[in-house]
């Protein structure tokens, strides 16, 4: 795809409206949760406006939100302006809401730092400098887990002729996340304890609220609006098993709080950074994450099971093993990976405000956003943006196979940042971009080393997807 510039592009006022104060916006959250849906809602002001730019109010409105007022970016061209820390700010912009810092000890953390900030540059490299000394445990461990993952799925499917994937999945997730970072096994500690996912999904739960719908009777609407998303729920409820967490993580993770302090930062600030990008970071995107592959993989059908499970033998028996290697040279699993990513994004949304005046474009007019203002992005579209993908709904498992299909990488966006692109000190892209990306590889080769096909029911999530194994067939030769 070739984009015009903008300088080729009429100049058009950005449309759309706010609605009157206060009752525009609980206008709507009301589309947004319960009249359309999410995608509809989108969807509808799109065909309305005739533009993949235009202006609305975004969830939760008040009393959450001081500015719910946004403009609303829904193609592949514009979307990128959201990752340029030259021109947007990024500071404390999960959405047009902040949690409350009583989350994580009262502090704001590294995900909630914009690039200028000086504490942003120390976090960001403490982190891609304690995944970079962590790189050859990245396989090993997490095929480790993974073994007993596929243990427990069988397990209850030999019980219940069914396997719900996304528990199983919580369990390995987390238990990987905790291993990988702490100094030494926390086996004997509640970082390994079921309590640990049950807690944590909460946490999440309590600082992501505000975004989601439980997807409850109508009758039950009106209740749900007003305890979900008018009013934050309460940290105090969690504060007493989240400190209970945070002693493991203090007593168990020493290296890379010594590492912190030695960069001037106070320990217990460093601790709470490390919860966060070990729970939320780190778990929170393999909960979103793995459970869409599967989905994705297993509607996709036997014959691209057959495919992978080719490359997948045929690369794992030539090379001696599952090593980087093996890895670097299965072209489909690659591109499965990536697709998933692609079509699910494990993060739907992105929020900057406008550091200065700025002239963005999508593919058929430019439009001027002034200083200040927010802008949001709703990746699902941007990455099926139709004048970019063909086939753009569909799961095309070999799209990024090839010269050509890796082209089309720069246009997805599932990392607060291009796939083309790595995470720096000086950008907001997820310092654990390619340690998904490789997990998601892994977890197919691992599944597809055991297994020749399966098939799958999916579900909904009110931040995610589930999937339950319905078949799982053996490997019947090698």
């Amino acid at each position: 795809m070739s984009s015009p510039s903008s300088s080729n592009l009429p100049l058009k006022a950005i449309p759309g409206d706010y609605g009157l104060p206060f009752f525009g916006a609980i206008k709507d959250r009301l589309d947004y949760f319960y009249n359309e849906g999410t995608d509809e809602f989108f969807r509808t002001r799109m065909q309305k406006y005739q533009s993949t730019i235009f202006r609305c109010n975004m969830v939760p409105g008040p009393f959450m939100a001081q500015n719910p007022k946004v403009v609303v970016l829904l193609d592949a061209v514009s979307f990128p302006v959201l990752f340029d820390t030259s021109k947007v700010e990024k500071k404390d912009v999960v959405a047009t809401y902040m949690p409350s810092t009583n989350f994580t000890g009262g502090y704001r953390v590294c995900a909630h730092l914009d690039p200028s900030e000086p504490k942003h540059a120390i976090f960001k490299g403490l982190f891609l400098s304690t995944l970079a000394t962590r790189h050859d445990k990245f396989i090993p461990l997490y095929r480790s887990s993974l073994s007993q993952l596929f243990i427990d799925l069988e397990d209850e499917f030999s019980s219940k002729g069914k396997a719900y994937f996304n528990d199983y999945c919580n369990k390995m997730s987390f238990n990987f996340s905790a291993n990988l970072f702490c100094d030494r096994n926390p086996s004997s500690t509640i970082l390994t304890s079921d309590k640990a996912t049950k807690f944590f999904d909460l946490w999440l739960f309590f600082q992501l609220a505000p975004l989601m719908t439980l997807g409850l009777p109508k009758i039950l609407n009106f209740l749900e609006d007003i305890v979900l998303h008018t009013f934050p729920l309460p940290s105090l409820l969690l504060k007493c098993d989240y400190n209970k967490f945070y002693k493991v993580f203090n007593e168990y993770a020493k290296s890379i709080l010594d590492e912190a302090e030695s960069l001037g930062i106070k320990r217990d600030e460093a601790c709470h950074n490390l919860v966060f990008f070990v729970c939320f970071n780190s778990y929170g995107g393999m909960k979103t994450a793995l459970p869409a592959l599967i989905k994705w993989v297993g509607l996709a059908g036997e014959e691209l099971h057959r495919r992978l499970a080719e490359e997948i033998r045929t690369v794992v028996r030539s090379e001696g093993g599952v090593t980087f290697a093996a890895l670097e040279k299965m072209s489909l699993t690659k591109s499965v990976a990536w697709e998933a990513l692609r079509i699910e994004p494990p993060v739907a949304f992105q929020y900057a405000h406008a550091k200065e005046d700025l002239v963005i474009h999508n593919h058929d007019a430019s439009f001027e956003i002034k200083k200040g203002e927010m802008i949001f992005g709703y990746q699902p579209f941007a990455t099926k943006d139709p004048r970019v993908f063909e086939r753009p709904e569909e799961f095309v498992g070999d799209r990024f196979v090839g010269e050509e299909g890796e082209k089309l990488l720069k246009y997805v966006y599932w990392s607060n940042g291009r796939e083309i692109d790595d995470p720096t000190v000086g950008n907001k892209q997820c310092p654990a971009k390619n340690l998904v990306v490789l997990l998601s590889r892994v977890m197919l080769v691992e599944f597809f080393l055991r297994y020749d096909t399966f098939t799958v029911e999916a579900g909904t999530l009110p931040l995610g997807t589930t999937a339950t194994f319905t078949s799982m067939s053996k490997v019947t030769s090698s």
